[in-house]
C-alpha cells in the first residue's frame, strides 16, 4: 500500500478534543508498545500469570506483525495515547480462514489509562471504519471478551452489533465477535 494514498485515507482529522489519528511511523513503536501495555496491563490480575504471560507477548507479537495493513496512533497534545491494528481477513487476524471473514478486522485497539474518556478510542474506531469504507468494504469487524466490558458497551454504543456466527474459543473464553455495517454507520456521518 502506498504511502501517500495510505496517509491521506487514514487521518481522521482532529476531534474537538484535540485527538489526532494517523497511520503509525517507525519512530512510534515504542509509544505503541507503552500504550498497549498500560492499557492491556489492566487484565493481568484478571487472567492466570501463565495466561497473561501467553497474552503480553502475543500482544508484543502483533506490533510487528507482517499480515497487519494498518496500524493507526491517536496522538493528542504531541503525546501517542492509543493505538489500533487493521487486518484483512480472519485469516491475516488471527490465522483462522474458517471464520469467513473477509473484510477488515480491528485488533488491539488500546488507549493509555491517562488518556481514557477523552475520545480517544472513538476516533480510532472512526478512522478503522473509515479506512474499511475507502477499501469498498461493507463490515468492520472486531472480537473481545466479557474481560472487557467497557470496550464491548462502547462498541455497543457505536453501532456494533453481535456477530455469533464469527466467535470462536480461546482456551476457556468465549471471543466475542462484533461488526458495524458501514453503510449505515452513524459513525461515519458525524465528524470528529
Amino acid at each position: 500500500m502506498s504511502e501517500e494514498r495510505t496517509r491521506v485515507k487514514a487521518d481522521a482529522g482532529i476531534s474537538e478534543r484535540g485527538v489526532t489519528v494517523r497511520q503509525a511511523e517507525a519512530g512510534d513503536r515504542q509509544a505503541i508498545e507503552a500504550v498497549l501495555l498500560s492499557a492491556y496491563g489492566e487484565y493481568e490480575q484478571q487472567l492466570p500469570p501463565q495466561r497473561w504471560l501467553e497474552y503480553k507477548t502475543s500482544i508484543l507479537h502483533a506490533i510487528d506483525e507482517a499480515t497487519t495493513s494498518e496500524r493507526l496512533v491517536a496522538v493528542q497534545g504531541g503525546n501517542v495515547v492509543g493505538s489500533v491494528f487493521l487486518f484483512d481477513s480472519s485469516e491475516t487476524a488471527y490465522g483462522q480462514p474458517e471464520l469467513g471473514i473477509d473484510s477488515p478486522i480491528i485488533r488491539l485497539l488500546a488507549v493509555a489509562p491517562e488518556a481514557r474518556g477523552a475520545g480517544v478510542a472513538k476516533e480510532l474506531i472512526r478512522a478503522s471504519a473509515k479506512f474499511a469504507s475507502e477499501r469498498g468494504a461493507a463490515t468492520l469487524h472486531l472480537h473481545t471478551s466479557d474481560m472487557m466490558s467497557a470496550a464491548v458497551r462502547l462498541y455497543e454504543r457505536l453501532g456494533f452489533e453481535r456477530a455469533y456466527d464469527k466467535e470462536f474459543m480461546n482456551g476457556d473464553i468465549l471471543v466475542k465477535s462484533y461488526r458495524l455495517h458501514l453503510a449505515q454507520s452513524a459513525l461515519l456521518q458525524e465528524q470528529g
